[in-house]
């Protein structure tokens, strides 16, 4: 059986994502993109001239998830879990700095500055396929922790085997 034939799951298993919700996916994707790279890329292209460490830091991991939506535009089902880091990360912020601010009266220009950008991550639920969310990152049995399947051939020696010259 070649690697092109083995099946990765039963296609009744996998909820349908309708055409729909990935153009939305990808158009999410792209404001991720153009959006996050027009705010962090200046920042990064003038290395760093003028920056904080902290500020550098998050310029830094908000431009490569920039560069990682990119990728969402062409692949949005397998790009998910930026969206979920995109999502955790807003959440965390409003959380653990704005609402703690905000409850003591000591909201800085800083924060009220970024929160409604950030506060924007709130239509990010909207865009998710939560029923292919749920079918393949919750019921979906996980990948196993140790040894080899016998079902499942080892793709890197069946690579090695192809690339070798006899």
């Amino acid at each position: 059986m070649s690697i092109a034939t083995i099946p990765l799951a039963p296609a009744s298993s996998m909820p349908e994502v309708s055409t729909l919700r990935l153009y939305m996916m990808r158009a999410l994707y792209l404001l991720m993109f153009v959006g996050q790279g027009a705010i962090q890329f200046p920042v990064l292209l003038n290395r760093g001239a003028g920056v904080t460490f902290w500020h550098g830091v998050g310029a830094a991991m908000l431009g490569a998830m920039a560069l990682l939506a990119a990728l969402g535009i062409r692949y949005p089902l397998q790009m998910l879990p930026l969206l979920f880091f995109e999502l955790a990360w807003k959440l965390v912020w409003v959380l653990a700095i704005l609402l703690p601010k905000w409850h003591a009266g000591q909201m800085d220009p800083a924060t009220l500055e970024s929160a409604p950008s950030i506060l924007m991550g709130a239509i990010i639920p909207l865009f998710i396929p939560w029923r292919y969310v749920v079918a393949n990152y919750v019921t979906k049995p996980g990948d196993r922790w140790k040894g080899t399947s016998p079902s499942v051939p080892d793709y890197h020696l069946i690579a090695d085997k192809h690339l070798r010259k006899p």
